[in-house]
């Protein structure tokens, strides 16, 4: 059976699901400078939502690694224990934080923001990572499709809300984990709430990995002092993506990429100089600034859409914010 994601992963790539496979991460790693990722990141703190399994769970090992001080942001307590048991086991670094918060509740994202600031005084690198992909459209207690409140409205609330803290400490960086399949949608305006249509939850999941692409760009415009990126991971064998995509799991599980290689970029984006010393704002897979469209692709956004998007999840944001 094709899915949406299949047969659009056919258009990004001309017939094929190829790009951002375990083979091209093999054949992008020969040219990696393993120099980049041979650091100590001791004294710096980072913060990863969806830390608990997958590419999450794989960049805060790398980090832990790295003596790095990581908090985990996780929906399932249970699970966030146990991941956080296998990193100390794994890295000996014992500065790993647990964090519970449903980043699908709005209101919640703001109290845990304002919550971390209060007790928190450094964060020097905040990875976007979760994401939701709900196939049926559900709401939630304020009336707002779950994907989009975790996958676009929570990325935005979390980043604005912890810029004060990032603007303050050292060579701040914010990462925001989108997906190739992002190539095939354009930014839409009208329909925040996928409420007009069939629901399609692999394609409203596309919509939101262009809109982290968007805001990506317009956040580093308005904070030159913190360097953002954007990346594709390439397809990536995980949970969620078992769970959410069990046709295309099914049909790709020989060419998905580990957990490791999906996170590989997300460790270069926070943790090494030459990541850095790139241009701010940009679409990054393997190591690389990529094109955020496709050849000859009717995708694109004018200035004034992608500034009126901010405007909306600005507004947005307030009318959820707790007094």
């Amino acid at each position: 059976m094709r899915t949406g994601l299949t047969r659009n992963c056919e258009q990004v790539n001309q017939g094929s699901c190829y790009l951002g496979t375990r083979g091209s991460f093999e054949s992008a790693a020969k040219r990696f400078m393993e120099k980049d990722l041979d650091v100590s990141v001791a004294g710096r703190s980072f913060m990863i939502t969806g830390a608990s399994s997958g590419i999450g769970k794989a960049v805060a090992t790398a980090i832990a690694k790295r003596g790095g001080t990581v908090h985990m942001v996780c929906r399932n307590k249970d699970r966030a224990e146990e991941t956080r048991v296998e990193i100390v086991k794994e890295t000996g670094n014992k500065e790993i934080y647990i964090h519970i918060l449903d980043l699908t509740e709005t209101h919640k994202v703001w109290e845990f923001t304002e919550a971390f600031k209060r007790k928190f005084k450094l964060l020097n690198v905040l990875i976007n990572n979760a994401s939701s992909m709900l196939t049926q459209r559900e709401l939630n207690t304020e009336g707002l499709e779950k994907n989009f409140a975790c996958n676009t409205l929570g990325a935005y609330i979390l980043t604005t809300g912890l810029i004060p803290l990032l603007e303050k400490s050292a060579d701040p960086r914010v990462i925001m984990v989108s997906s190739g399949i992002m190539l095939v949608k354009k930014l839409r305006l009208g329909d925040l709430q996928s409420e007009r249509g069939r629901f399609d939850g692999t394609m409203v999941y596309a919509q939101h990995k262009r809109q982290l692409v968007v805001m990506t760009e317009q956040l580093a415009k308005a904070h030159p002092n913190i360097h953002f990126s954007v990346m594709h991971p390439g397809w990536v064998d995980t949970p969620a993506v078992a769970k959410a995509m069990p046709d295309f799991h099914q049909s790709m599980k020989n060419k998905l990429r580990t957990p490791e290689q999906g996170a590989d970029t997300v460790v270069w984006l926070a943790v090494s100089e030459a990541a850095a010393a790139r241009p701010s704002g940009r679409f990054f897979q393997d190591r690389k600034i990529i094109p955020t469209h496709l050849p000859l692709a009717w995708t694109h956004s004018s200035l004034e859409q992608k500034e009126r998007f901010m405007s909306l999840l600005e507004e947005l944001g307030k009318a959820f914010q707790p007094h």
